[in-house]
C-alpha cells in the first residue's frame, strides 16, 4: 500500500478538520495511526476517546489479514462493533461469529470477546467503548449478533430520510443507540437539533453538509465527526447518491449530576 503523501516545507496546510469547543471533524488523512496491546496486523484509528472529554470510545480497526486481536479480551466496559467492509471473525461468550460487510456485533460488561479478519481477508470494522450505566431494577442486556440488511428501514419524520436502530430502540436496558441514517439526494434535518445526546458520527457512504455550532463542513465517506451535548446539529445531503453515517448516542438514562 503506498505511503501518504506529505506536503513539502512551505505549503499552507490546507484541511477540513475542524475542532470546535463542542465539536470535531476528523478526516481519515489527518487521523495518526495507533498501537495498543493484544492486536497485531491492525491499523488502530482512535476517533474520540475521553481524552477528548467524550464519555465513549470510538476506534476504526484496519485489519490486515490474519489481523486483529491476538488473545480473547474479558473487561468492565460493554462493545459494539459494525463491520463496514471486509470479512470479520468474532468469538463471543463462547461462540464464533462469521461477520461480512454490515454486521454488527453487542457485548455486554464482563463478556470475553476475540475479533480478527477472516481467514487470508482483511477487514475494517468500527469498535465502540462504553462503560455500563446500571439501574436497579433493570437487567443488563445480553450479547447479540446481526446484520444491517435485516433490520427494518423507518421514516420517521421526512420522505427519503430513514432509520435503521441497530439496538433495540425502546429497550431502557440499552444506555446507547447506534443506528444507520440515510439521506437520498438533497434531502435534510427538519430542523436544527440542540440535544442533551451526544454523538459519535461515521460517513458510511455519499457527502453532505454538516451544521455544527455555527460552522459548516462538507462531510464525505470515511469522515468522522464528535459532537458533545448541545451542539446546534443539522445535516444536508449533497452529491448524486444516497448519503448515510452510522450514528452512536447515549439515551435512556437519568440526569447525572457530579
Amino acid at each position: 500500500m503506498a505511503k501518504k503523501m506529505i506536503q513539502p516545507p512551505g505549503v499552507f496546510a490546507h484541511s477540513r478538520t475542524g475542532n470546535g469547543a463542542l465539536y470535531a471533524v476528523m478526516p481519515p488523512e489527518g487521523v495518526l495511526e495507533s498501537r495498543m496491546p493484544n492486536f497485531e496486523r491492525t491499523k488502530i484509528c482512535v476517533l474520540t476517546s475521553p481524552h477528548r472529554g467524550s464519555r465513549f470510545a470510538q476506534i476504526l480497526l484496519e485489519m490486515s489479514e490474519d489481523g486483529g486481536m491476538v488473545a480473547p479480551r474479558l473487561d468492565r466496559v460493554q462493545h459494539f462493533f459494525y463491520v463496514v467492509e471486509g470479512d470479520a471473525v468474532l468469538e463471543m461468550a463462547g461462540e464464533t461469529h462469521a461477520l461480512t460487510a454490515g454486521a454488527f456485533a453487542y457485548a455486554p460488561a464482563g463478556t470475553s470477546l476475540r475479533l480478527r479478519s477472516g481467514a487470508g481477508r482483511t477487514a475494517n470494522v468500527m469498535w465502540i467503548q462504553k462503560p455500563y450505566e446500571a439501574v436497579e431494577g433493570i437487567a443488563p442486556p445480553a450479547a447479540f449478533v446481526g446484520h444491517a440488511d435485516q433490520v427494518e428501514k423507518v421514516n420517521k419524520h421526512t420522505q427519503g430520510r430513514t432509520w435503521q436502530h441497530l439496538l433495540p430502540d425502546s429497550d431502557l436496558a440499552f444506555d446507547f443507540a447506534v443506528n444507520i441514517l440515510a439521506f437520498e439526494p438533497g434531502n435534510y434535518f427538519p430542523m436544527v437539533e440542540t440535544h442533551v445526546m451526544e454523538h459519535g458520527l461515521y460517513m458510511l457512504e455519499g457527502q453532505g453538509m454538516y451544521l455544527l455550532e455555527k460552522d459548516w463542513h462538507e462531510c464525505w465517506a470515511g469522515d468522522f465527526i464528535w459532537m458533545g451535548p448541545y451542539c446546534p446539529q443539522f445535516f444536508y445531503a449533497t452529491g448524486w447518491q444516497t448519503a448515510s453515517y452510522l450514528l452512536y448516542k447515549d439515551v435512556n438514562r437519568d440526569i447525572a449530576f457530579a
